[in-house]
């Protein structure tokens, strides 16, 4: 079956679209999809009950904490942009349920099609499966050599970076959000282990998970990297400035006195399962590894010392 009618549920689907080149087989995307700039044109089937843009940290996770416990969908889908879009193909995610549409918006969008699409679930949890997602749409598209030609050019910038020996390995936290604070968890310590660091807490291929201010204290970090899920580094920043930047126990630590915390683009380079991981692994490698790594170009704007 030739698929020429295609919906993306997941933003870094949306992205893996773009770059296979077939966008204009494209008919609905989610409130999140922003990158490729083109895809905030499509029509929107899925939107979030969450404003973020208008809620703190704390707010945020107070109420995904509140419609979680009660039974309710953090997000909505659009029923007529969907009917309109008459897909062959769905892209949706098991990864998590908070960061894009689940089980439930796949669920009751099968049942309001009248023509049955395609869906294929992206569900990777670590750097290999993410790049295993490239070849699996391709082999969907029937565009294998254009899979093939993209897990190229993103396995050589991996092997760039974890062919290098590392005489020193900083012990690198990575925070995934603020208040509460969540350890990064799914791909980002395999990531840090990659770029040179020793991940600490979290482990490869876990569920990002809540954790105390006691456990980042104890765990000393060398380097701490803030990449608040979904936020680009603006508003991280903003994040730190009003959640840490004043608490006492947090300039205890070693790193911040060392002023070696940093802020990233986490929306663009950490929180989705996209193949721009493999830039946030370029990322990583010029914050725990400057001096090895001066060369690699990142994106603006990407990463900034808090001074």
């Amino acid at each position: 079956m030739a698929i020429e009618r295609i919906v993306s549920f997941l933003p870094s689907g949306t992205e893996l679209l773009y770059e296979f080149g077939v966008d204009e087989n494209l008919f609905g995307v989610t409130h999140e999809c922003k990158f490729p700039k083109n895809a905030i044109t499509k029509p929107k089937v899925i939107n979030s009950v969450i404003d973020s843009d208008q809620l703190t940290s704390k707010e945020i996770d107070s109420m995904t904490c509140r419609l979680l416990n009660e039974g309710k969908d953090i997000f909505v889908l659009d029923e007529q942009n969907l009917k309109r879009a008459e897909p062959d193909l769905i892209i949706s995610q098991d990864t998590c349920e908070v960061c894009a549409a689940y089980t439930n918006q796949v669920n009751q969008a099968v049942k309001i099609l009248e023509k049955k699409p395609i869906l294929h679930s992206m569900d990777p949890h670590n750097l290999q499966e993410i790049i295993q997602t490239v070849s699996e749409l391709g082999k969907i598209l029937e565009k294998e050599s254009k899979a093939n030609e993209i897990i190229e050019k993103l396995e050589k910038r991996i092997t760039k970076i974890k062919t290098n020996q590392f005489e020193k390995r900083p012990k690198i936290l990575a925070i995934e959000w603020l208040e509460p604070f969540f350890t990064a968890g799914h791909w980002i310590p395999e990531m840090v282990e990659l770029a040179g660091g020793i991940n600490l807490i979290s482990k490869v291929g876990e569920h990002s998970r809540r954790i105390s201010f006691d456990e980042v204290i104890s765990s000393n970090p060398d380097i701490i990297i803030l990449m608040p899920c979904g936020f680009d580094t603006n508003r991280t920043i903003l994040e730190y400035e009003k959640i840490l930047k004043n608490n006492e126990r947090w300039n205890t630590l070693q790193a911040v006195k060392d002023k070696q915390v940093f802020a990233v683009d986490a929306n663009s380079f950490f929180s989705k399962p996209s193949i721009r991981t493999v830039e946030g692994l370029e990322i990583l490698a010029k914050i725990i590894h400057p001096e090895k790594f001066k060369e690699i170009i990142i994106s603006d704007n990407s990463m900034l010392r808090i001074q």
